[in-house]
């Protein structure tokens, strides 16, 4: 640019500078101030805005008798002086600074770091905004630009499946009601309590949000507030009670009560027959070894009775299974007697569990539910063109395939992951070229039968770590977030790989990565956002 034009532009700036002081009739006395020294308060407010630093701006007003109100004003004019001496456009502050925000994006979803991480990265990079502040102040920004549910593109009418839970922060429930089969987040929100009126608030948001959308059936565990709110907005709709909370963590926690008693009584017997053992003389033995002897019966009978309650267990939980071990469909109405025969035999057996007996019989008559489901998923199966041997197969390669997935235990998941090896390699002998069309084709299908809401405890392992990075400090808008980088990020490994929860949901292909889809809403929301 030429000396002129330089000249011209400083001549402009000091005119803009002589006018705003004429308009502001508060401070005419601040004619007093040189050139300089409102250049030089204009370039510390700058360098003190880019890097975000609280309190500069107020300094400066004490230290120069002046209002902050002032110092944005000159601020404002330094800002447009630049623009025109050295043509920086709007369009290059913009690209700037998204870019910097799409680190901040990248560090905190993809790279799950605090908000302290993210500033000392962006600094060591070298780039701009890494002020904490203006990190914390921007994730906000962005996540109060969203909707607490998800927005979902939808031509036509979807029904789906939900699962609903809460996880919990600091005390306070994190509802969540999410599609377990794509595992997209239908609405997520921070509340004090989980009362029927605060689910209710969701399904009337979720709804609101996607009319297309429509929930036909729910899997849930029995929270009274829950089951009362789905009552009232869905009164017609078919509700799993989750198999999980309903009966195996109900009786996984008297198991593990029972194999605590066999260690205690265990110890207490090596510690009796250690001490009849180190008896000098007869009499003192046979003194000693009858107290072992009691403390030996009483382990007899504390490991007789977590055998029989552990052999019932496993004879309910094996009912739970939508296949027999030859492929066919598991008969519902003897599954329910077998179960009630299991729980008449620990009501004998036992006079200390009664309440969780009861607990699983009240959930009973709706347990099965999801058989009707199986039905249905068996037949479309069938539709495939496949042998009735080849479905049974892919069948029971699936029930294993969903072991492997439950199992926490290495020895189970290994014996699991076997028998699915096993059913697969069996499956792709017979159906040659077309075994991984059709086995996909199979899961896909079967993965329609929704027994528990484990879905959301796979969202809870995925959102604890920001919660643990942020002590637990979470905030309504960093959830809204959260839900939007979960439902359209590309899964890396699994079932669903390359997909997005928001692909597999709606069929539609997804353009373009979630950084771009998120910031693009934001522009939208507001189109200054990035000046």
């Amino acid at each position: 640019m030429s000396e002129k034009y330089h000249h011209r532009c400083r001549n402009d700036t000091k005119k803009n500078l002589d006018l705003l002081l004429e308009t502001t009739p508060k401070f005419r006395t601040l004619k007093e101030l040189t050139d300089d020294t409102r250049a030089t308060i204009a370039i510390q407010a700058y360098f003190a805005q880019i890097n975000k630093k609280y309190g500069a701006i107020t300094a400066l007003a004490k230290e120069h008798k002046i209002s902050r109100q002032f110092i944005y004003n000159l601020l404002y004019m330094l800002q447009i002086s630049l623009i025109i001496s050295f043509s920086v456009s709007e369009e290059a502050i913009a690209k700037t600074k998204r870019k910097s925000i799409e680190w901040i994006l990248i560090l905190r979803f993809e790279g799950r770091c605090s908000i302290s991480s993210i500033s000392t990265v962006m600094k060591r990079m070298n780039l701009p905004y890494y002020s904490e502040g203006f990190i914390s102040q921007t994730l906000k920004d962005i996540g109060g630009l969203l909707p607490h549910s998800q927005k979902i593109e939808l031509s036509e009418n979807l029904y789906v499946h939900t699962v609903e839970d809460e996880i919990f922060s600091k005390g306070k429930p994190i509802l969540i009601t999410a599609e377990p089969k794509s595992t997209v987040i239908l609405g997520i929100n921070l509340e004090e309590d989980r009362k029927a009126e605060t689910w209710l608030k969701q399904f009337n948001d979720i709804e609101e949000t996607n009319p297309k959308l429509k929930i036909e059936s729910a899997t849930t565990d029995n929270g009274k507030g829950l089951c009362s709110a789905i009552e009232k907005k869905f009164p017609f709709i078919d509700r799993q009670p989750d198999t999980y909370h309903g009966v195996a963590h109900v009786f996984g926690e008297v198991k593990s009560r029972f194999a605590k008693k066999v260690k205690m009584a265990t110890e207490k017997e090596e510690k009796k027959d250690k001490v009849c053992m180190n008896r000098k003389t007869d009499k003192a033995f046979e003194s000693r070894y009858e107290l072992y002897e009691e403390a030996s019966k009483e382990t007899i009978k504390a490991v007789e009775k977590y055998e029989d309650f552990t052999y019932l267990y496993f004879c309910i939980i094996n009912e739970l299974k939508p296949f027999y071990s030859n492929g066919e469909i598991r008969d519902r109405e003897r599954a329910k007697e077998v179960i009630e025969v299991a729980l008449d035999l620990m009501e004998e057996l036992y006079d200390d569990i009664n309440d969780e007996i009861k607990s699983v019989r009240d959930v009973l008559p709706n347990l099965l539910n999801y058989f009707e489901q199986t039905k249905k998923s068996v037949e479309v199966c069938r539709s495939f063109g496949i042998s009735e041997e080849d479905r049974k197969v892919l069948s029971l390669a699936w029930q294993w395939n969903k072991a492997v997935i439950k199992a926490k235990k290495t020895t189970r998941k290994k014996r699991a992951k076997e028998e699915k090896d096993f059913y697969l390699e069996y499956a792709k002998e017979s159906l040659g070229d077309d075994f991984e069309r059709i086995k996909e084709a199979v899961f896909d299908e079967l993965n329609n039968i929704i027994q528990a809401s484990s879905m959301i405890e796979n969202l809870n392992s995925i959102l604890r770590p920001y919660l643990n990075n942020s002590k637990n400090h979470v905030s309504q808008e960093f959830l809204n977030t959260f839900a939007f980088y979960h439902n359209h990020r590309r899964y890396k490994d699994g079932e669903r790989k390359g997909k997005t929860p928001m692909e597999l949901l709606s069929g539609k292909k997804q353009e373009g990565n979630w950084i771009e889809l998120l910031l693009d809403v934001v522009e939208k929301e507001k189109p200054d956002f990035f000046l």
